[in-house]
């Protein structure tokens, strides 16, 4: 029997069924002792998973309405260094320049960043830097505790989009010395999608600015919060599923649950490497693999269409493309949420039998990733 609506891609994920029952329950009022009960917890049980002492709210909205929060609520700066080499850090400097003037210190898709050139960007007077920590658009994990040390040199705030990291990764926020950091709901954590949690320091106040479009007024939420409340009308039952979520991420245990998606990805990526299929990031000293979710590039004798629509018609298995120019270019694996070895060997094994038919010449290799994951 194939596998029903396996979804295998960088979010959203899979669902437990213990969220799926908790999106289930009976609504409940926002303004009641319920509800700040189950505000409370998903606060508290967040801060590890970012790696932070501080503030944590959370937004009504994706991912997207935590990074314009974020760039928005301490924009009182006058340029910001935009970090991109991926859609999604692009995507920052696409929300940023509506607040300040931009120095897009841009990279091609799937390349390593250059810290001499975040240097060069932040001695030329930008008081903000933001990147993407794991790019999902392409496979690579970037380098959040160097462009930290560099920023905190210039004194310059930190805006860090842990969106497909939080969770399923390594996080050190204070360590680290990020400023603000964004996670969604739909991706590490295994919860649905329509959340955002921004964890918020100290410092980052010394920008705030007053101007922030109403929605997205991170201090509204740090108040209200003080009271287990959001300010405005929640997503009752997605905070429901939410803190099911972090139930199952606390009962897991995090350095557990880092360690599964560390060896899945592995697992995938070896599979790959086994195969002589050829990974798409260009790495360099500081930067690696991605631990959430694999981008491989597409080889001779097949197509996108060929290689993903034959998934997921066949086995009920989807796995996602390239995004933009990249269409057709590559394939990308998740790894992410709750998922485990079953899902993988499934997806590998899928993967590999369409690519064998099609007559892409690869080499069987399943029995790589069986070695990773026993």
């Amino acid at each position: 029997m194939k596998p029903e609506n396996l979804l295998m891609i960088p979010g959203p994920v899979q669902l437990h069924e213990r969220i799926i029952k908790a999106l289930g329950s009976q609504m409940i009022s926002h303004r009641s002792k319920d509800f700040e009960e189950v505000y409370e917890y998903c606060r508290e049980a967040l801060k590890p998973l970012f790696g932070t002492k501080g503030d944590v709210v959370i937004i009504s909205g994706s991912g997207t309405a935590g990074m314009e929060a974020a760039i928005a609520s301490f924009s009182k700066v006058k340029r910001i260094t935009c970090v991109s080499n991926g859609k999604f850090g692009e995507r920052f400097a696409e929300i940023a320049w509506r607040y300040a003037e931009v120095d897009h210190v841009k990279f091609e898709w799937g390349d390593s960043i250059d810290l001499d050139k975040v240097r060069e960007s932040l001695e030329n007077g930008s008081e903000m830097v933001t990147f993407v920590h794991n790019e999902t658009s392409t496979g690579i994990l970037n380098p959040a505790k160097e462009i930290c040390k560099i920023a905190k040199e210039y004194d310059a705030l930190v805006v860090m989009d842990g969106i497909t990291s939080v969770g399923g990764d390594e996080v050190k926020m204070d360590e680290w010395g990020v400023d603000v950091c964004i996670v969604g709901s739909q991706k590490c954590l295994g919860a649905p999608p329509g959340l955002a949690a921004v964890a918020i320091s100290d410092k980052a106040w010394e920008f705030y600015n007053e101007k922030v479009p109403y929605y997205l007024d991170l201090k509204a939420y740090v108040k209200k919060a003080e009271k287990n409340q959001t300010p405005y009308t929640p997503a009752v039952p997605l905070f429901l599923a939410l803190k099911e979520a972090l139930k199952i991420i606390e009962e897991e245990g995090l350095e557990n649950r880092i360690d599964r998606h560390r060896k899945l990805a592995k697992a995938v990526r070896e599979w790959a490497i086994e195969a002589g299929l050829e990974l798409f990031p260009r790495l360099n000293e500081y930067s690696s693999y991605s631990n959430t979710v694999t981008a491989i590039k597409m080889p001779k004798g097949i197509t996108d269409s060929e290689l993903r629509g034959t998934l997921r018609k066949e086995y009920g298995i989807t796995i996602s493309g390239g995004q933009e120019h990249l269409k057709g270019k590559i394939f990308r694996i998740g790894n992410m949420g709750n998922i485990g070895k079953r899902e993988i060997i499934a997806t590998l094994a899928a993967v590999e039998s369409v690519m064998l038919r099609k007559g892409v010449e690869i080499k069987p290799a399943l029995s790589k990733a069986y070695e990773v994951l026993v």
